[in-house]
């Protein structure tokens, strides 16, 4: 159940998925609440429990830095999830939002994806639309197609499940990262789409929304099935691209001399010449399929 403050969810949600056992606490007898009582949080900060209680239920949204820091120490929250707490709490002056403007990609990240024949790369928005992609990520995988939203095909098309071997970390881990791209702009009519889409649709996504993990997953190792040259160990980069609104440039890349790397090469030389997969998708991605593609005209990790 939503407070309908920002801070005050976070702190219901964390709170719940902590065990007294996690902090040291004795578990003496039947416990109605799920995770810490509101009295145990508080106790472990230092702080009283009816001031707990109104950051909770969103009667007081402007905690001292050192009581977040207080409650970032009791929930045990690691970087990435106590600066998404520090910005909760002081969210930015949000800017006048444009109507309907298609996101664009700047012509030299596009050029740059071009001459990347041999290593996958692909340019997803802050709420993981993928904008661009050359042919070696076309290929890759269905989920990294200009016009797919990552997240979408990640929960709603039955056939990518296939293609990753650790999808139940990807699947979490990339729902962490919305989280941490949205940062508090969490009203943003694009996001309210998607979150209310998926949460409708996957049971699992729901759950996980719920949990409001905080992920900033910019580099790290995944492993694809391919249906044609077999599993592909790969390393990934994520990199913010400066005034691009949030966009990040996705690099998949092999270690040198490996399997996966003599698998890349192959997929390389068996992609066909003609057309372009890696140019920019259309205009509206927030309307693809629950498969992840879009209609002709329409339309992560």
């Amino acid at each position: 159940m939503e407070t309908g403050s920002r801070l005050g969810d976070y702190l219901r949600a964390r709170r719940e998925l902590m065990r007294p056992e996690d902090v040291g606490l004795s578990d003496l007898g039947r416990r109605r609440a799920i995770g810490l009582r509101r009295e145990e949080l508080a106790m472990l900060a230092g702080i009283s429990t009816d001031y707990y209680l109104r950051l909770e239920q969103g009667r007081d949204q402007h905690p001292s830095e050192q009581v977040l820091e207080a409650l970032a120490r009791a929930l045990q929250l690691d970087d990435d999830a106590t600066a998404h707490l520090h910005q909760l709490a002081r969210p930015r002056q949000r800017r006048r939002r444009v109507v309907d403007r298609p996101e664009r990609v700047q012509p030299g990240i596009r050029q740059l994806l071009k001459t990347w024949s041999d290593t996958p790369a692909f340019v997803q928005s802050r709420f993981l639309d993928v904008l661009a992609a050359n042919p070696l990520a076309c290929a890759l995988s269905p989920v990294y197609r200009p016009g797919v939203n990552v997240l979408r095909a990640l929960f709603l098309d039955p056939g990518v499940r296939a293609y990753y071997r650790d999808w139940e970390k990807i699947t979490s881990g990339t729902v962490g990262a919305l989280r941490e791209l949205a940062g508090p702009d969490v009203d943003d009519p694009r996001l309210t789409d998607l979150v209310g889409e998926l949460s409708v649709r996957s049971e699992l996504f729901r759950r996980l929304w719920a949990r409001h993990d905080v992920r900033a997953r910019r580099c790290g190792t995944s492993v694809i099935d391919h249906p044609q040259v077999g599993p592909l160990e790969l390393r990934f980069e994520k990199l913010s691209i400066s005034g691009g609104n949030g966009q990040l440039l996705v690099i998949k890349h092999a270690e040198p001399g490996s399997p996966t790397a003599q698998g890349l090469a192959l997929l390389s030389s068996m992609i066909a010449a003609p057309g372009d997969p890696g140019e920019q998708g259309p205009e509206h991605p927030e309307r693809s399929t629950g498969q992840g593609r879009v209609p002709e005209g329409e339309h992560g990790e």
